[in-house]
């Protein structure tokens, strides 16, 4: 297990090199540059000298070379737009985005193995069908169209729930933030809700018909305890290789929901800053993203030897 993880680290910090310099290079090679050069008040003089101020002026590996040595010092630069460092936008951003993550996560694996048990043991029946219904809807409707659609009607018509962003209170209480995350929440865990449902259901499927699981009926055991210890247990191994691949989407979708809903998270920022040019931010948030997936994917890889002992890591 040591060498395991020893060799994951490594494998991960070669990654995030191998992410950080295509980032830089395309990010830096992009039409246009910084939202503050485009002031129409700033003469072609001035614009020279502010780019020879930010470095934009200097070779690209050079410049990759300067910003990572103030990274690895816990420097990740000022906001081109904000003029702030940007390190105190992502500790001021990212705990919203964690929490929007979070709730997501919870309602897209809690809800997805619920309807996919449940369409497995009812397998053929209305309840499958409906289900089956449901999971086609979400990984077919688009993210933003159905972000419009409950805004509509939960929040404009209905007045069940706010648009988004805050609470305009910052004592409101936990009920108050709930009603706000309700919305992106569900939003957000659509698309991975419904392939963690459809891989659950395959799964048991698959696993219905072993004999241990005939075995376990034999015996006189109650069906929802062969439903969840015998087959639900052994039928988890693909799931949580879909529940692993799909944070990196769940943090990928965020971005879109946080923007459609005003939600104050790292995605909604990084969308702001790549249409203005603030590569720093870019990078910091390209940075934030990968260690999230990197652990993410480490996890998964833990989990299997837990769910199933004659898994081996080596």
């Amino acid at each position: 297990m040591r060498s395991y993880l020893a060799r994951r680290i490594v494998q991960s910090a070669v990654l995030f090199v191998v992410i950080t310099i295509i980032t830089f290079t395309v990010v830096r090679l992009a039409p246009g540059g910084p939202a503050i050069l485009a002031n129409p008040n700033l003469g072609r003089a001035q614009i020279t000298t502010l780019r020879a101020g930010l470095g934009l002026d200097d070779p690209i590996p050079l410049q990759y070379a300067r910003w990572m040595g103030h990274v690895v010092q816990g420097d990740f630069g000022t906001s081109f737009n904000e003029s702030v460092p940007v390190k105190d936008l992502i500790r001021e951003r990212l705990p919203h985005t964690l929490l929007l993550g979070a709730v997501a996560f919870v309602i897209a694996v809690g809800l997805g193995l619920a309807f996919g048990i449940a369409s497995a043991v009812k397998r053929n029946t209305w309840v499958d069908r409906v289900f089956g219904v449901v999971g086609v809807l979400n990984l077919s409707v688009p993210v933003f169209w159905l972000a419009i659609v409950l805004i509509l009607v939960f929040a404009v018509q209905l007045r069940w729930l706010p648009i988004g962003g805050l609470p305009d209170d910052p004592q409101a209480s936990w009920l108050g933030y709930a009603k706000h995350l309700v919305l992106p929440g569900i939003v957000a865990s659509g698309f991975m809700m419904a392939n963690v449902m459809r891989y659950t259901r395959s799964s048991m499927l698959e696993v219905s018909s072993q004999l241990y699981v005939t075995a376990a009926r034999a015996m006189g055991n109650p069906e929802s305890r062969v439903v969840l210890k015998y087959m639900l247990k052994n039928a988890m191994l693909p799931v949580v290789t879909v529940i692993g691949l799909g944070i990196p989407q769940l943090f990928g979708g965020a971005a879109i929901t946080e923007t459609v809903f005003a939600w104050p998270g790292i995605g909604s920022l990084g969308i702001a800053a790549a249409r203005t040019g603030d590569f720093p931010v870019v990078m910091a948030i390209t940075l934030v993203v990968s260690a999230i997936v990197v652990v993410a994917n480490l996890l998964t890889d833990l989990s299997y030897a837990w769910l199933n002992p004659r898994v081996r890591l080596g």
